[in-house]
C-alpha cells in the first residue's frame, strides 16, 4: 500500500514512500518496526503527521503509521496507546474531571508523538504529567519501559530528539482531580482568569483557531505544522540587546525565552509573505507558522524556512531552530 505523505501530513507536502505499513495494534506496531529494521531500509514512524515536513522524493523510505488506539484508566493514571488522537485524549480527560493537559487542547497529532517533542502551550508541558512509556529500541528491538526521569525532557526536547531512536507504543500519564493550576500565560492571552478545565479547553481552542492553529480543511492557514520554529532561549545579557517591547519570559535558570514570532515580524517579514511565486507562505494569521497555500512542494517549504532563518539571524543575531522534523532533506 502506497500513499503520498502529502495526503497524510498537516503540511500536505511529501512524496510517496517505498512502502506504507499501518499498525492497528501495539503488537503489530512492534512487528512492523522490528521487521523493517532487520532489512536495513530507511524508515519513519508516522502518527498524525502534524510535526513533519517531508521531502518530495521518498522513494527509498518505509513508513509505519501508528494507528493503535485505546485508553486504560486506573483512577488518575491513564495508559494511552501511541496512535490515540491527542486532542481526543485531552477531551477525554476534561470530560472525566481530570486536569493537567487541558491547555494542550487543539494540538494536532497522536499521543505517541507528544513526548518526543515535549509538546506544550500556555505554561503547560506534557513532561509534567508523563510518568513512563513503552519504547522499542532501534536497532536491537529491545522493549523497554522508560520512566519520566529517563526521558531527558527539556523545552520542546527529549532523548528522542537527541539520537535515541525507536518506536513509542504507549504513554502513561498521572493527572489530577479538582481545579486546574493557574495558567498565567493563558490569562495574559485572553485577558481574564478561567477556573475549570472545561473553560481552559474552550478558551485555548478559540485562541488557537484565531491563529489558524486548529485544523480546518477550509482554512489554508491550518495547512501547516503549527509553530515552525521554537522560541529561542538566550542569556539575560543578550536579551538586553533586544527591544524592550519584545515579549520575553524569564526562565528558572536565569535565561530568557524570546518570542520567535516577534523576531520574525520585526526582521521585516509580514504575515502572508512568500518567496516570488512559491506556494509556501507565512500564515496570514500567525507569523510563526509556515503554510501550504495549495500545491506547495516540500522544497518550497524548506526554502522559505531557510530564508526566515537568514533574515532573523541577520537582523537579531539569533538562529531560529525548526520545531518540526524534516524528513528526506
Amino acid at each position: 500500500m502506497t500513499t503520498p505523505l502529502s495526503e497524510l501530513t498537516t503540511m500536505r507536502v511529501g512524496g510517496t514512500p517505498a512502502e506504507l505499513l499501518e499498525a492497528h495494534s501495539r503488537d503489530q506496531l512492534i512487528e512492523f518496526a522490528t521487521g523493517v529494521w532487520a532489512t536495513g531500509e530507511d524508515w519513519l514512524v508516522l502518527g498524525g503527521g502534524s510535526n513533519i515536513v517531508a521531502a518530495d522524493d521518498l522513494s527509498e523510505l518505509t513508513v509505519i503509521r501508528t494507528l493503535n488506539r485505546g485508553i486504560d484508566r486506573d483512577g488518575t493514571r491513564l495508559r494511552v496507546q501511541a496512535g490515540e488522537n491527542w486532542d481526543e485524549f485531552v477531551a477525554f480527560t476534561v470530560e472525566a474531571g481530570l486536569t493537567g493537559v487541558e491547555a494542550l487542547s487543539g494540538i494536532p497529532g497522536c499521543v505517541g508523538a507528544a513526548p518526543v517533542q515535549n509538546i506544550g502551550a500556555y505554561g503547560q508541558e506534557v513532561a509534567e504529567t508523563i510518568t513512563r512509556l513503552e519504547f522499542v529500541e532501534y536497532p536491537s528491538g529491545e522493549i523497554r519501559v522508560l520512566e519520566a526521569s529517563e526521558l531527558g525532557f527539556g523545552y520542546r526536547d527529549s532523548i528522542f530528539k537527541r539520537g535515541c531512536q525507536g518506536v513509542i507504543t504507549w504513554v502513561e500519564f498521572e493527572l489530577r482531580e479538582g481545579s486546574p493550576a493557574s495558567l498565567d500565560r493563558l490569562t495574559q492571552a485572553i485577558g481574564r482568569e478561567v477556573s475549570t478545565s472545561a473553560e481552559i479547553r474552550r478558551e485555548v481552542l478559540a485562541t488557537r483557531a484565531v491563529k489558524g492553529m486548529v485544523l480546518d480543511d477550509a482554512d489554508r492557514d491550518t495547512y501547516s505544522c503549527g509553530s515552525f520554529f521554537t522560541n529561542p532561549i538566550v542569556s539575560e545579557g543578550f536579551a538586553l540587546g533586544i527591544p524592550s517591547e519584545a515579549p520575553r519570559w524569564l526562565q528558572e535558570d536565569g535565561t530568557v525565552k524570546l518570542s520567535a514570532a516577534w523576531l520574525i515580524e520585526n526582521s521585516g517579514l509580514r504575515k502572508g509573505f512568500s518567496l516570488g511565486a512559491s506556494k509556501a507562505a507565512i500564515s496570514t494569521k500567525h507569523s510563526l507558522a509556515i503554510t501550504n497555500r495549495g500545491g506547495a512542494s516540500g522544497e518550497e517549504v524548506a526554502e522559505l524556512a531557510r530564508f526566515i532563518q537568514h533574515q532573523v539571524s541577520n537582523r537579531w543575531g539569533i538562529n531560529l531552530v525548526p520545531e518540526p522534523n524534516l524528513i528526506g532533506f
